[in-house]
């Protein structure tokens, strides 16, 4: 059944914890076979490493990426067997819209039907290898900015690069690298929370302006590059290459673009989204407010942690979100959405 204002959402990095999906592999054969489907994919024990870690080694982006994204599918996939008693990523819950943030981009694509579970999480392995490269050819991170807004940091980060770039030709330093002395506006994930990304020379004077600036915090984030920044720029054209050659379709359910928070469908269109997706910023902000204008009330958030739920709320107010990380929430909101007349099973 087609549900009436409902999206899905899928999590980025950041929401891995050791022990997700451990109990939904348990309960549910069909989030079973998720795991299996990927461990064969992947040559790995995924699954293992989501179960039982260790941390420091499902931290790493190569892990934390591919794994966050089969734990959410694992999570779906066990939420629509629940209803229907057999597997379908899109029945009989069908969402109007699907969207991920960063890397949970996949996921949605997975859920919408335009990308096979095993060619997803093969292309997240291969994106995650890729930025962790670019992370230490052109060390860089990232810093929660709050208090201060998309223009104000937009300046403030075009002011940093410059300086960078200043110093670095006064003193030789710098590098042919293309994200070398930059930094940008990363993630706009609600209002007056803002994350900048970029090589680590520029990032440091942004942080400081940030602060002069009249920022609330400014949060370093724990992460091994300057994901969304230039710095990604050769991780992108190498994402594209593995692109290429992966079978995409023309997606079932229209997936909210990271990049420019209008729905796609057409295969191409996606090809191209994923690829310049993690030198882009994320305009998460802007995604949920297409979909509340569409239409949508309901945003389902699977996968680890809640962190979309938290962010939907701030900028969607009156939005009703529920949310999917373990057996016992999916209880809770198939109960929530039989309540609110989304599942008449």
């Amino acid at each position: 059944m087609a549900a009436q204002g409902i999206a899905f959402l899928f999590p980025g990095q950041g929401s891995q914890t050791v022990g997700m999906g451990a109990d939904i592999y348990e309960q549910s054969p069909a989030a079973r076979q998720v795991f299996e489907r990927a461990d064969q994919a992947l040559g790995m024990a995924l699954s293992t490493l989501c179960f039982q870690g260790p941390e420091e080694q499902l931290r790493e982006t190569i892990n934390a990426q591919p794994a966050i994204v089969i734990v959410s599918l694992a999570l779906l996939a066990a939420l629509q067997e629940r209803l229907a008693s057999r597997f379908s990523w899109s029945s009989p819950l069908t969402p109007t819209f699907t969207a991920g943030h960063s890397v949970g981009e996949y996921a949605a694509l997975v859920a919408a039907g335009a990308l096979d579970l095993e060619d997803a999480v093969r292309l997240v392995r291969e994106r995650g290898r890729l930025m962790h490269h670019e992370g230490s050819v052109c060390p860089g991170g990232r810093a929660a900015i709050i208090g201060l807004d998309e223009a104000t940091l937009q300046e403030i980060c075009q002011e940093a690069s410059q300086e960078a770039m200043q110093e670095g030709a006064a003193t030789q330093s710098h590098t042919d690298h293309p994200g070398w002395g930059k930094v940008s506006v990363a993630n706009l994930n609600a209002p007056g929370q803002i994350v900048i990304s970029g090589e680590q020379r520029a990032l440091a004077l942004a942080m400081e302006r940030a602060k002069a600036r009249g920022a609330k915090r400014v949060i370093p984030l724990a992460v091994s590059g300057a994901f969304h920044s230039p710095v990604m720029e050769p991780a992108a054209a190498g994402l594209a290459q593995a692109l290429a050659t992966t079978p995409l379709r023309n997606a079932a359910i229209p997936i909210i673009s990271n990049i420019e928070a209008r729905p796609l469908t057409d295969a191409e269109a996606l090809r191209q989204e994923l690829a310049r997706q993690i030198v882009a910023p994320v305009q998460w902000v802007r995604s949920v407010e297409y979909l509340a204008t569409a239409g949508v009330s309901v945003y389902l958030e699977i996968g680890p942690g809640s962190v979309l739920t938290g962010l939907v709320k701030r900028i969607a107010r009156d939005a009703t979100t529920l949310t999917i990380s373990n057996a016992n929430e999916l209880d809770k909101a198939v109960t929530a959405l039989r309540e609110q007349g989304q599942l008449q099973l």
